[in-house]
């Protein structure tokens, strides 16, 4: 109850919140809202907004209605955002994790390949990984996850190597622990917090490289994307403009709600240690 007071406090995560809950009640409305399939034709092609109510934004050059590819959307950047993030903490933690409490042989092997996927780009991984592997989400969301674990890969290692040296770690050690469920059971849940601080970096930067890779004609061709709906605006952006500029709106919204989000947690959480 105290860390949640300490972030009603903070305006930036107040702000970061009130996006990120906009963004899930599109999400989780979409089907109940906008039942019928989002690509299929709602009305007359290129039906400015606000002309006709029963389709509040408009629609596109095919007559598909704006504001359901927008709710559907917001379903594929969250499945992306939380689904690369999850499996990039999960995979930076272990490989850190492994790395900081083996030393030796085992942290030279895992530090050289993460040194070798962080000099290649992200996208460049991603958009690499997905023109191989063919568009879909599974695949978008791999490719995303393979350039974001390394970030917490070093951070699980710093952390590890500070802690597991402390008394409670030799404990463990003199009652005979297997060294595997000493660096996972005890020192893992003390060195995850910092890891977890960049969930909110990874979320927003899964986002956008999804809308990038969807924008370019790789992302799943069987999903309503933003970057799609900004792809698919592009060939018309003089005679409407709308098209690009509403989903776009939406995802530079959803990347600010999770960059504010973020913030105010590690804020909340840094005064929580100062206080402690």
């Amino acid at each position: 109850m105290i860390a949640l007071r300490r972030f009603l406090r903070t305006p930036e995560a107040v702000a970061g919140a009130l996006i990120l809950a906009a963004l899930l009640a599109m999400a989780l409305s979409a089907p109940w809202f906008f039942p019928r399939d989002p690509q299929s034709i709602a009305g007359p092609a290129l039906l400015r907004p606000f002309q006709d109510w029963t389709l509040p934004l408009g629609t596109d050059r095919l007559g598909r209605d704006v504001m359901a590819g927008l709710f559907h959307g917001a379903r594929a950047s969250l499945a992306v955002g939380l689904a690369a993030a999850a499996g990039a903490i999960l995979i930076g933690a272990v490989v850190g994790t492994l790395a900081g409490f083996a030393g030796g042989l085992l942290d030279e092997i895992l530090m050289r390949i993460t040194d070798a996927f962080q000099t290649v780009p992200g996208f460049l991984l991603a958009l690499a990984f997905v023109s191989v592997a063919g568009p879909s989400l599974a695949t978008v969301i791999v490719a995303i996850t393979l350039g974001a674990w390394t970030g917490p890969a070093r951070i699980a290692r710093a952390e590890v190597l500070s802690i597991r040296e402390r008394d409670y770690v030799a404990g463990a050690r003199v009652i005979g622990m297997h060294p595997l469920e000493i660096a996972f059971r005890e020192i893992l849940p003390n060195a995850l917090p910092p890891v977890l601080a960049l969930s909110s970096v990874i979320v927003a930067a899964a986002i956008l490289t999804e809308a990038a890779l969807s924008f370019l004609g790789l992302g799943d061709p069987n999903r309503v994307t933003w970057g799609g709906m900004i792809a698919e605006g592009r060939a018309v952006l003089r005679s409407a403009p709308y098209l690009s500029i509403i989903p776009g709106v939406a995802l530079v919204l959803t990347v600010l709600g999770v960059y504010l989000a973020g913030e105010g947690l590690v804020e909340t959480s840094a005064t929580r240690r100062m206080n402690a």
